[in-house]
């Protein structure tokens, strides 16, 4: 067997690190071990209860997963997706430990067929990739693809679309001498952070500085526990017809039902077809229970809307890219 490489010794110590430190962490700058700059916490009490800490420490997650793709209204496909349980396994590498590492991800390209494989051919790409360790759970971010944690039915976001009307997004874009014109990215884009793209003037580099388009993932790690059902990650077409709530509903009533996960992905690109969707459609799930999510009553936040907003205008802005 051949060793495993330097840098995912690496990798396995950090996110063994923050496994430890807390449930949830987030930057926008990588990841950092201690020593750097540290990680931003969001949205989580970092003062637990026993019992709280009891879910963490007993619970391993058992991983199982679905995927579906359907190019949509579109003449071609642009979206790619990736699904490896083991990666170890995969590249032929001697485990790190008893826990596998498992890595999953969604890719939707612009400029062309050949786009979201890896940027090949001078184009570009969205990502939204997800790494899990143990009870690791680590969510990487360029563009406007999304990863939506179910913990016990309620939707928590673990990415944020990187998109000209974010605020963050269009400060950093002024700053790197870029513009925003009739919600596109120097009046060409309709993201603010994908891979590839080298062939659009000024995007990359402007001078010796960066330009407005930036590569840059940003980064969330979760611990996870017994609440946390399953992680959704979709391209833009799936957010489109779906809200963060709405899309965590849908998939706990399927799995409720059937408990298959390729056939909810198949009925989730379905259901966003008959919403009327028209852009390529890519859904991967990722379940942390071998059994179906138990009967919750979530309560209802209206602060979800937010991220449920794009309107027709928006939809036909989608057509430029």
């Amino acid at each position: 067997m051949k060793s495993w490489p330097w840098h995912c010794d690496l990798l396995k110590t950090q996110m063994e690190n923050f496994d430890r430190d807390s449930s949830l962490i987030s930057s926008s700058g990588g990841i950092s071990v201690a020593s750097s700059y540290p990680l931003e916490s969001i949205c989580e009490d970092r003062v637990v209860t026993e019992s709280k800490q009891n879910l963490l420490t007993d619970f391993l997650p058992t991983l199982r997963s679905g995927e579906w793709s359907d190019i949509g209204g579109r003449s071609y496909m642009e979206d790619t997706h990736i699904c490896i349980s083991d990666l170890a396994k995969k590249f032929g590498h001697s485990l790190l430990s008893e826990h596998s590492i498992s890595f999953y991800g969604v890719f939707d390209g612009h400029g062309g067929k050949t786009a979201a494989h890896f940027v090949r051919r001078s184009s570009g790409t969205t990502a939204v990739t997800a790494m899990i360790f143990g009870r690791s759970l680590l969510v990487a971010n360029a563009g406007d693809c999304r990863a939506v944690l179910s913990r016990g039915g309620v939707a928590k976001e673990m990415s944020e679309d990187h998109r000209p009307c974010c605020k963050k997004e269009r400060t950093r874009i002024e700053s790197l001498g870029g513009f925003v014109d009739d919600g596109y990215l120097n009046g060409q884009l309709a993201v603010t952070r994908a891979l590839g793209d080298w062939h659009l003037e000024g995007m990359k580099k402007m001078g010796d500085r960066s330009g407005p388009l930036s590569a840059e993932p940003e980064f969330k790690l979760v611990t996870l526990t017994r609440e946390d059902e399953f992680l959704i990650i979709g391209s833009d077409g799936i957010w489109d017809v779906y809200s963060n709530q709405n899309a965590v509903d849908f998939v706990r009533k399927r799995l409720q039902e059937h408990n298959d996960l390729k056939q909810c992905c198949r009925e989730m690109v379905g259901e966003a077809l008959k919403r009327g969707a028209t852009d390529n459609l890519t859904v991967v799930i990722v379940s942390f229970h071998s059994e179906p999510p138990p009967p919750v009553v979530v309560p209802r936040d209206k602060s979800q809307a937010k991220h449920f907003c794009r309107g027709a205008s928006e939809s036909q802005m989608f057509a430029r890219r």
